[in-house]
């Protein structure tokens, strides 16, 4: 139910009145049932308060820590890990039982410190809420708690306050807000009580009403309130958070995919040796056994604590990069990214106004420089005389209030920080100017007439005269000017030189500037009339020049946006400043082409945007109920979102997003909201962030392709054990291949970890996230590499001298253990790459990490307490070599067939590699 349903003139069966900006002020407070002078009574507030709830975010309670324990619980492979342990338990194979146990606590413990993140978004939003405000009850002005506020309270405020709830203006004085927060627009907004005509007003241009969670920065107002809680325009981005479902990542759907086959696979094989073991007359107790030993092989115990460990080996890469990822699964997520929509306002944009553009005295200057640093250059072209800035440096001090430290703190309005900053690279230091020449009278900035006038006794030309100076919109100074300055301050008629000036506005307007102009008028001798009337001399003024201001680019991000078009990633801008300004700074970015506006944009429907999409990359005056909606119109077409931003308007879009990205400097909720933090706020940030994404993701690939090829080895090696009834149906014991997967597989995935990415990672188009690892081309792959791992296996089992028996220790057993261990060992080495050949350097860090799993298998065997645990038995000399001879046609083999792949693609550029086929890439676009 919103506010205007509680209003006492509403009804059910009425038609809907026209919203808040579209009333007059009277007509506001009459529905509110209020009065503009006393306020409420305590009684009625008492009344409303206990109608409308408290003036806060409501917060959902987070998850618990069991809930979400128990959800990974029920994930499939926990499940048929922990029917593997029951048996276990069941027919005395204890320790077992012990080792599958605790692998399924460690896969429970670590997916739920992942998960258990709490609906932090929201509870920020109810932590930013204003904790006190002045209010009239009773006639009588009061200050009280903010969530204590209702619906027809009336609220002052003044510079420096933080609106404590939505409201309607009844009387204000030169008051502007900054609502860079709520819409994205990066200059302070003027605001004025005058009822807006149309309905439909954008929120940013709504400016007869202030917003909760916005800043004052000039001026002072008196409001009715209009929205409390949950219905302000801040309650309604908690409520999208609320709506908003986090999304699996891609690599979350393939795993899961992928265990669903597996788990397919598992009990078919299961089910096989069963059946056959049943057949045969088996005891109970040895077919259970032979299922449990097929169970361990067919089901890939380690692949997710192996994979968070290597998400984990990524997030610190990332946390290097000054990139924060929240949940592991995020860091593969980056490298799928195909399209990023971008805030502007402090992401593209250092959220500083800095003047770039001067026009003085009807001569072109530039001025450098970044943001609030007073360090910076005024330049002109050659052969132009050095020009006298005094008039224009007084106007530039004494016409603002604002004040800059050394270090760039800003107390005041931003855009009169730009200023007093233009006015520090003029050498003129603006406290000093200020004390020098204080305001003997002034007329103060209001949005009714858009300009400001102060006056003072100046020292000009040689003489103290008492000069009025007057900073204000380009159109409305002009209207008040009679004269223009030339250089050299040769003043001529206006009209002379009117249609120059005029270019020029155009000029610095359509480069997305905000334009700021300059005047100045002599009344030496009129103090006291200027005293008693100071409005009354705004006119007949010499115009001075102007100044165009900007919220500049960061360094890097146009070199970032670059980076991400040759690596097929489609950039677009989505901003709640005005379109004609995010369209000149897409321009300077280098963004595609196309722009638009909120109001075109809400207007068209899904069907119409998703057809321009791909021709719209700069999107203006947006709600963020529209950052919403085409972070979710790109997704359903298919493309890997990434959004970045820093207010609390991008926070629903942020947690929408494949990837949200927050900046360190932005609001909390905006962090919370988020996937992923830029500590730094650098836009190219993020894309090293993809890059290490993508590098992450190929280690995932070959990690899987890795481990893929040795359960298939396993699963292959005990159905031919049990059909023909090799060892009695058992080629391995069930420790012998949990050992495998502990102590053996873990070194290999460490090589796979610290591998180098590949230095075009940035060169090819972003892969297709529909296309899973798990494809046809990957599978074959997997296959082939299984059955030649099982083949080498099968070969020493049969071929070694000595007893095959599973109850007490045999050669055959034992050479066939080590044979799959080195082996694999071996594979782990040469798979670490794919076309490319494993055994190229760099190749000696990972020789010496693979020695300790060497040395592992050779105490596994040698050793008389793992003798006892795993079965083995120790093995000649003669048959160490036997065994090493076996397992290395492994990698041989691999290695042969990447070089004749390799020199195919070679032969035949267009054709897909066997990596690629496993990594495939996607055309760039939407």
């Amino acid at each position: 139910m919103s506010i205007t349903d509680h209003t006492p003139s509403a009804s059910a069966d009425a038609e809907a009145p026209p919203p808040w900006h579209a009333q007059d002020a009277d007509t506001v407070v009459s529905a509110l049932t209020s009065d503009p002078d006393s306020g409420l009574t305590t009684a009625d507030a008492t009344d409303r308060a206990s109608r409308y709830g408290v003036n806060e975010i409501a917060a959902e309670p987070s998850p618990s820590m069991w809930s979400t324990a128990l959800r990974q619980l029920r994930d499939p492979m926990n499940l048929m890990l922990v029917a593997v342990a029951a048996v276990s338990v069941a027919i005395g194979e204890v320790p077992t039982a012990i080792v599958v146990a605790a692998l399924v606590l460690l896969n429970v413990v670590l997916g739920t410190q992942q998960e258990l993140k709490a609906r932090a978004s929201v509870d920020a939003l109810a932590r930013m809420q204003t904790p006190q405000a002045r209010v009239i009850r009773d006639g009588t002005l009061i200050q009280l708690d903010a969530t204590s506020l209702v619906p027809g309270d009336i609220v002052e405020l003044e510079a420096g306050d933080i609106v404590p709830a939505d409201g309607r203006l009844l009387r204000s004085a030169t008051l502007e807000t900054q609502e860079a927060a709520l819409t994205g627009e990066s200059a302070p907004i003027a605001k004025d009580p005058a009822t807006l005509p149309d309905a439909d007003v954008p929120l940013g241009d709504r400016s007869n009403m202030v917003f909760q969670n916005t800043s004052v920065t000039r001026g002072t107002a008196t409001i009715v309130v209009t929205e409390t809680g949950m219905h302000t325009e801040m309650g309604r981005i908690a409520s999208m958070l609320s709506a908003v479902a986090p999304s699996k990542s891609p690599l979350q759907r393939e795993l899961d995919s992928l265990t669903k086959v597996l788990g397919v696979v598992a009990w078919v094989a299961v089910a096989i040796i069963v059946v056959i073991g049943v057949v045969r007359g088996q005891s109970v107790s040895t077919v259970l056994l032979l299922g449990i030993s097929m169970g361990i092989s067919a089901i890939p115990t380690g692949l997710p604590t192996f994979v968070q460990a290597m998400l984990a080996y990524g997030a610190r890469q990332l946390a290097d990069a000054k990139a924060v990822v929240k949940n592991l699964t995020d860091v593969e997520t980056l490298g799928a990214t195909s399209a990023i929509n971008s805030d502007k306002t402090g992401t593209l944009t250092m959220n500083q106004m800095t003047v770039r553009s001067l026009y003085f005295h009807t001569r072109w200057y530039a001025v450098d420089g970044e943001g609030y640093d007073k360090k910076g250059a005024i330049t002109q072209a050659a052969g132009e005389p050095v020009p006298d800035f005094t008039m224009l440096a007084y106007g530039l001090c004494l016409d603002s209030d604002a004040t800059v430290s050394d270090a760039g703190a800003v107390v005041g309005d931003p855009t009169e920080a730009a200023l007093v900053v233009l006015a520090a690279k003029m050498g003129v230091d603006a406290p000093l100017t200020r004390r020098k020449y204080p305001r003997v009278a002034e007329v103060p900035f209001d949005s009714a007439y858009k300009f400001m006038a102060t006056y003072h006794h100046l020292e000009a030309e040689g003489d103290t005269r008492f000069v009025g100076v007057v900073k204000g919109g380009p159109d409305v100074v002009l209207d008040r000017c009679t004269h223009a300055f030339l250089p050299g301050r040769r003043s001529v008629p206006l009209d002379t030189v009117r249609a120059e000036i005029d270019a020029a506005n155009r000029s610095m307007s359509e480069k997305g500037l905000r334009v700021l102009a300059f005047a100045a008028r002599d009344v030496d001798g009129q103090e006291t009339a200027v005293t008693a009337d100071p409005m009354s001399f705004v006119n007949d003024l010499t115009f001075i020049g102007m100044v165009g201001i900007i919220d500049p680019l960061r360094p890097e991000a146009a070199e970032a946006v670059r980076t991400a078009h040759e690596a097929g990633i489609d950039v677009r801008m989505i901003t709640g400043d005005h379109a004609i300004t995010a369209s000149a700074i897409g321009a300077e970015l280098g963004l595609g082409p196309g722009a638009i506006g909120g109001t075109e944009l809400q207007a068209m429907s899904d069907e119409e945007l998703v057809q321009r999409l791909p021709d719209l990359h700069v999107f203006g005056r947006v709600t963020p109920q529209d950052k919403l909606r085409l972070a979710d119109l790109m997704q359903r077409g298919g493309a890997v979102v990434a959004m970045t931003g820093d207010a609390v308007n991008d926070a629903a879009a942020l947690k929408k997003a494949d990837i949200g990205v927050a900046m360190g400097s932005g609001s909390e909720v905006t962090k919370q909201a988020g996937k992923m933090i830029l500590t730094d706020d650098n836009f190219g940030t993020l894309i090293t962030a993809i890059r290490l994404g993508r590098g992450i993701y190929d280690k995932v690939v070959s990690y899987i392709r890795y481990q893929m090829s040795k359960l298939f080895s396993l699963v292959l090696l005990f159905l031919a054990a049990s059909i023909f009834d090799i060892n009695d149906g058992v080629a391995l014991t069930p420790l012998m291949v949990l050992f495998q997967h502990f102590f053996i597989t873990l070194f290999p995935v460490i090589v796979v970890m610290l591998d180098p990415p590949a230095p075009n990672l940035m060169a090819k188009p972003p892969r297709d996230p529909k296309l899973p690892i798990a494809n046809r081309a990957a599978f074959t792959q997997w296959m082939a590499y299984g059955v030649l791992q099982f083949a080498v296996t099968l070969a020493v089992l049969l071929l070694a001298p000595g007893e095959l028996s599973t109850t007490e220790a045999n050669v055959p057993m034992t050479m066939a253990f080590v044979v799959m261990s080195l082996a694999s060992i071996m594979a782990g080495l040469v798979m670490r790459r794919d076309p490319d050949s494993g055994i190229t350097a760099p190749v000696l860090g990972a020789l010496k990490i693979l020695t300790v799993p060497v040395v592992v298998t050779v105490l596994a065997v040698e050793l008389g307490f793992l003798q006892d645990l795993l079965m083995t038995t120790s093995l000649t000399g003669r048959q160490w070599l036997v065994c090493l001879g076996w397992a290395l046609i492994v990698p041989v083999v691999v290695e042969a067939e990447k070089a004749i792949r390799r020199r195919r693609r070679a032969s035949a550029p267009g054709a897909l590699s066997a990596a690629e086929a496993v990594t495939p890439t996607r055309a760039r676009g939407a």
